[in-house]
């Protein structure tokens, strides 16, 4: 009997262990579901780096397709603006030669009566009419050359629309890339700024290091010359007083600035106009070797040409690396690098 009074017992206690743990994991499963009780793994600060770099990286890939994307809708919308000007010029045109038939009918009428066909031309339909070939026989030489200016301008007009609706579209399809690669753009630098948050002060700050050393503001001297030319030491003088500028994607300065934003601005202030992207600006001039770079070449890194500096030698570049490094100055073999352009 005493064993058999156990034996229920045990039963009891292991169903009891059994619901806890069916709550249990009901409960956690429940919370994953929901996201309230996400438990993210521990990083080391050198783990958080890689990733906070890995992230980084991708920004930088989305910011240069934002910045191509918004390039080509300012293009789209000033061909959407252009045809649009066009089209009212052209359409006051024909609106002048619709008011002087309207003063020939005038005078028609006064005489005895208005002509067909300036009756026709002057309906709300006039283009009904323009196609029918006796019209210029029914009508004086001076009226048929009107109605020729009028069947003309409706041509154009009508082209004219047809390619601002063109371009309209290929404005909103641009706008569309713009939006998704802003939001990728923001997610990244949103998942890093959270990575970074979850070091201590001092793990971060070392996260984040200048490796050249952000106060140093000489231009080192590497035994291959000075710049080029002298639009490339004015872009190298642009670059040095950008040092500790902040980093935005987007931004072509002059207070601020993203990688090709600050390339391109560099240039600008030299005299020489740079496309937006870097893989555009790889493109802008004469490809060198490594061994062969100068201060004012053009610097590129990574497979997909996502990241520019501005080569001032020794070694060292000027760039605008990301949103947690202002502008600064860094060795080139710190990213893997891709190429270099002379420009000019």
């Amino acid at each position: 009997m005493p064993a058999a009074h156990r034996k229920p017992k045990r039963r009891l206690l292991s169903g009891r262990a059994a619901a806890v743990l069916a709550l249990a994991s009901a409960t956690a499963a429940t919370a994953v579901e929901s996201g309230t009780a996400h438990a993210e793994p521990d990083l080391t600060p050198a783990q958080v780096k890689a990733e906070v770099d890995r992230l980084y990286r991708e920004a930088e890939v989305a910011t240069e397709k934002y910045n191509g994307a918004k390039e080509k809708a300012g293009k789209a919308r000033e061909e959407v603006d252009s045809l649009q000007d066009e089209a009212g010029r052209r359409t006051e045109t024909l609106n002048a030669s619709r008011q002087r038939l309207g003063s020939v009918a005038a005078a028609q009428y006064r005489t005895g009566g208005v002509d067909p066909s300036v009756r026709l031309l002057l309906s709300s339909a006039p283009d009904r009419f323009l196609d029918e070939a006796s019209l210029a026989d029914r009508v004086g030489t001076r009226q048929a050359g009107t109605i020729a200016r009028v069947r003309k301008e409706l041509r154009e007009i009508d082209q004219l629309r047809t390619r601002a609706d063109g371009s309209l579209t290929e404005l909103r399809s641009r706008q569309r890339e713009l939006e998704k690669q802003k939001k990728a753009v923001t997610t990244k630098l949103a998942d890093a700024r959270r990575l970074l948050d979850r070091l201590s002060p001092a793990d971060r700050a070392r996260t984040t290091a200048d490796p050249a050393g952000r106060a140093s503001r000489s231009l080192p001297r590497d035994g291959l010359g000075h710049a080029p030319n002298s639009r490339a030491e004015a872009a190298v003088s642009y670059a040095r007083a950008a040092l500790g500028s902040p980093y935005v994607w987007g931004a072509t300065g002059p207070h601020a600035f993203d990688c090709s934003g600050l390339t391109q601005a560099a240039y600008r202030a030299a005299g020489v106009s740079l496309p937006r992207t870097t893989y555009a600006q790889i493109d802008a001039g004469r490809r060198v070797s490594r061994s062969q770079l100068r201060p004012g070449d053009l610097v590129f890194f990574y497979s997909g040409i996502s990241h520019v500096g501005l080569y001032i030698g020794g070694g060292q570049m000027i760039h605008a690396p990301n949103p947690s490094a202002p502008v600064r100055i860094a060795p080139i073999d710190q990213m893997p690098f891709a190429g270099a352009t002379r420009v000019g």
